[in-house]
C-alpha cells in the first residue's frame, strides 16, 4: 500500500510539472528593463507577471528569472486585455468608462498607477470584462475596528498585518489623527448600505456612503490649481476618482482651473500661499525724487542718565542692557548712514531720543514740535506702544513708521510696517520649505506643548503625530512606523523634556541606516543647549530651525564686520547688525523713484543678516516674512538650507 502511495504522489507531481511547463515560460531580466516592457513583450499585463512572482513588485533585478504566462494559459481573461494610450487631459474616471472596467481592476493590471498615477504618453493594459465581473462578483467582506483608547495607527496595521499607509488609504479621516471610537475600515470596500457588524463591538453600527452629502460629513470649497489633475485631487481629498466625481459631477468633463469643488474638510488641502517676491538688490537711481528725509527716534533716555546722581555714566553703561542695546542699535545705523551717502545717496537723517518706556515717550511733543508729517520714512520708536502711537499720529499723512525691534503683533496702522517677522511667519516658513522638498512630516509634541499639536493640528493636517505612552514619554516604536522610504523624514520636535529628547534622537540614530531623517525645532530649545544633549548628534540629525537672521560670510558682510571694528574697536553685535540693516535697507528704498510703501509690496530685499519681505497684512498694516531656514551641518557649521 505505501509503494501505491508513492507511485500516486509521483504521477501527480510529473503531471502538475508538465503542467506548469505548458502554461509558463521564463524571461531573464536585463538591465534597465520594465515590467511594462516585459509584459508587452509576451502580451500579458505586468498584473499577470506579479501574480506569477509576486517578489518583483518590489522591483525587477538584472539577470533573476520571471515565469511569464503562455498564450492559452491559465490567464485567459486578461490576454484578452487591450492597450490604451494617454492622451492629455485624459482622466483615469474617463478611461475606465470608456472600456467599462473598474478602478480596482484597472489599477490591478497596471500597478505603477498606485505609485505614480496617470501620466500622459502612458501605455495602459485594459482588462477584460470578464475579468471584470469575476472581480465584483468576488467583492472582499468589510471589516471593521472600533479605536480603542490609547491604540496607536501602528498597533492596530500590526494587528491586521497591512501597513499604516493602507490603514490611511483606507480611513483618510484620521491621517491627522486617531479619534477613540472611530470606526475604521481595515478590509473591503463599504458598501452603500450600511448597517455592518463591528469586529471589536457586538452592536450595529451605520457608516454612510461617502459619496452622501451627510450631515455627518463636513464640507469645504476647494479651488483646483494649475496642473492638478484628477488623480492629484483625488489623493488631495481622499475619495476615489468615482466619489469625487459624484460630489463634483462636472469633474466628469475634465479638471479645468478655477474650478470649484466641493471636498470632505478632513482633506489635506494645500495652503494658500502668496507668491514670493523676487529677492532684489537695490541700486541707488540718480535723481529719484530729491533728497529724502528720515528720522530715527531711539530710547536713549539722557534726562534719566543726567540726572541718575548715584550712578556714573560709565557705571551706568555696564548695568543697563536697554541702554547698551541702544547704543548698539545707533552705531550700526550710523554705518548705514555712512554707507549711503559714500555711495552718493543724498538723505537727511535726523535723530530724536524718544525718552521710552514701555508704555510712556516723547513721540507726540517731537511729531508736533519738528513738524514730522513732512518726512519720508521714520525708524523707531522700540516699545509697540509706542510705534504704534508714531503710526496713528502720522496716519492721515501715511508716513511710514517702520518698527525696527519689536516682536509684538499689536494693533495694526496702515502706515505701520513690523520689521521682526512674527512666531506664526517662523513656523509657517519651515513648513513651507518641509512641504516644497516633498518631505514626510511627523511630530512629537509632549503633553505642555498643547498650543503647538493645535497649530499643527488646525494648520498642518498633512502632519503625522508620534504616539506618546501612558506616562507621557515618546512611543519610539511608534515614530519609527512612521518613517517612509524615498522621502526625507522630517521630525519636528517640540518639549523641553531631556529624557524625550533624547529618546527622539535615539530613535532617529537608530534609523539612519535604512531611512533619510532630519530633526526639526520650531523655536529655540535651550534644553538642546545643554551638556546633556550632544551636539555632534544634533550635526548628524541636521537640526534645522527657522531664523530672523543668518549667519552670513559673504565678502559684503565681511566688510562690513571689517569697517565696523575700525569704527568702534569691537564685533558688530546682533543690535548693531539691525541697527545698519533697517537703516541702510530703509535708505535704499526711498531712492528708488517709488515710495516706500511701493517698495515694500513689490521687492523683497536681504542685508547684511536680516531679510526684508514685506505683506499686507488683512487688519492693515505691513508685516515682515523675510525668514531663513538654517540648520547644523555635519562640519559643525551652521547653513542656510536652500
Amino acid at each position: 500500500m505505501k509503494y501505491f502511495t508513492t507511485v500516486c504522489l509521483s504521477g501527480l507531481m510529473f503531471t502538475f510539472s508538465v503542467f506548469s511547463q505548458e502554461k509558463n515560460t521564463t524571461h531573464k531580466v536585463e538591465k534597465g528593463e520594465t515590467i511594462t516592457q516585459i509584459a508587452q513583450k509576451y502580451n500579458v499585463t505586468p498584473y499577470d507577471i506579479y501574480q506569477l512572482n509576486p517578489d518583483a513588485q518590489s522591483g525587477l533585478k538584472p539577470n533573476s528569472v520571471l515565469l511569464i504566462p503562455k498564450k492559452g494559459g491559465i490567464q485567459k481573461t486578461n490576454l484578452q486585455a487591450k492597450t490604451h494610450k494617454v492622451e492629455p487631459k485624459e482622466t483615469l474616471y474617463g478611461i475606465e468608462k470608456k472600456y467599462g472596467v473598474s478602478d480596482e481592476a484597472l489599477k490591478k493590471a497596471n500597478p505603477e498607477l498606485e505609485k505614480l498615477g496617470l501620466q500622459i504618453g502612458q501605455t495602459l493594459f485594459i482588462p477584460s470584462n470578464n475579468g471584470l465581473k469575476t472581480a465584483t462578483s468576488n467583492q472582499e467582506k468589510v471589516v471593521y475596528h472600533e479605536v480603542l483608547p490609547k491604540e496607536t495607527k501602528y498597533s492596530i496595521a500590526k494587528k491586521y498585518g497591512i501597513t499604516i499607509a493602507e490603514l490611511e488609504k483606507r480611513n483618510p479621516e484620521v491621517i491627522p489623527n486617531l479619534p477613540i471610537g472611530y470606526k475604521l475600515i481595515i478590509k473591503g470596500n463599504v458598501p452603500k448600505t450600511d448597517k455592518i457588524v463591528g469586529i471589536d463591538s457586538k452592536k450595529e453600527i451605520t457608516r454612510p456612503s461617502p459619496v452622501k452629502v451627510s450631515k455627518g460629513i463636513e464640507y469645504t470649497n476647494y479651488e483646483v490649481k494649475s496642473k492638478e489633475t484628477l488623480y492629484g485631487l483625488s489623493k488631495m481629498s481622499g475619495l476615489q476618482q468615482d466619489e469625487l466625481i459624484k460630489l463634483n459631477p462636472a469633474l466628469a468633463n475634465g479638471v479645468e482651473v478655477g474650478m470649484i469643488l466641493k471636498v470632505p474638510s478632513t482633506a489635506s488641502i494645500p495652503r494658500e500661499t502668496e507668491s514670493k517676491k523676487v529677492y532684489t538688490s537695490l541700486m541707488k537711481k540718480g535723481g529719484a525724487n530729491g533728497r529724502k528725509k528720515v528720522v530715527i527716534l531711539l530710547p536713549f533716555n539722557l534726562s534719566k542718565i543726567e540726572g541718575d546722581t548715584i550712578n556714573s555714566t560709565a557705571m551706568r553703561l555696564k548695568k543697563d542692557k536697554f541702554l547698551n542695546m541702544t547704543l548698539d542699535f545707533y552705531s550700526g545705523a550710523l554705518m548705514a548712514i555712512d554707507s549711503a551717502q559714500s555711495i552718493g545717496i543724498s538723505v537727511d537723517v535726523q535723530l530724536f531720543d524718544s525718552q521710552e518706556t514701555r508704555n510712556t515717550s516723547n513721540v507726540a511733543a517731537i511729531v508736533q514740535e519738528n513738524n514730522l508729517e513732512n518726512v519720508d520714512a521714520i525708524i523707531g520708536p522700540f516699545y509697540q506702544n509706542n510705534v504704534e502711537k508714531t503710526a496713528e499720529l502720522l496716519g492721515k499723512n501715511n508716513v511710514p513708521v517702520i518698527s525696527p525691534l519689536s516682536k509684538d503683533i499689536g494693533n495694526s496702522f496702515p502706515n505701520l510696517y513690523q520689521t521682526i517677522p512674527t512666531n506664526e511667519a517662523l513656523k509657517s516658513a519651515i513648513f513651507d520649505y518641509m512641504k516644497s522638498k516633498g518631505g514626510n512630516v511627523i511630530a512629537v509634541v509632549d503633553k505642555k506643548k498643547e498650543s503647538v499639536r493645535q497649530y499643527i493640528q488646525q494648520n498642518r493636517k498633512e502632519v503625522q503625530f508620534a504616539a506618546l505612552q501612558e506616562n507621557g514619554s515618546l512611543s519610539a516604536e511608534s515614530l519609527k512606523s512612521l518613517f517612509v522610504q524615498d522621502k526625507v523624514n522630517y521630525v519636528v520636535l517640540e518639549t523641553g523634556n531631556t529624557m524625550m529628547i533624547k529618546s527622539t534622537i535615539k530613535t532617529m540614530l537608530d534609523a539612519m541606516t535604512a531611512y533619510n531623517v532630519q530633526l526639526v525645532i520650531l523655536e529655540p530649545n535651550e534644553t538642546l543647549e545643554t551638556d546633556e544633549i550632544n551636539f555632534v548628534n544634533l550635526s548628524k540629525l541636521k537640526l534645522m530651525y527657522p531664523s530672523i537672521t543668518r549667519e552670513n560670510e559673504s565678502p559684503e558682510a565681511l566688510i562690513f564686520e571689517k569697517e565696523y571694528r575700525k569704527k568702534n574697536n569691537i564685533y558688530p553685535s546682533t543690535y548693531a547688525t539691525r541697527g545698519f540693516d533697517v537703516t541702510f535697507d530703509t535708505m535704499m528704498r526711498l531712492t528708488q523713484g517709488q515710495s516706500y510703501q511701493e517698495t515694500a509690496e513689490t521687492v523683497a530685499t536681504e542685508q547684511v543678516d536680516n531679510k526684508f519681505e514685506y505683506y499686507k497684512k488683512g487688519d492693515g498694516g505691513y508685516t515682515n516674512k523675510g525668514v531663513y531656514v538654517l540648520y547644523y551641518d555635519t562640519d559643525l557649521t551652521i547653513k542656510e538650507a536652500k
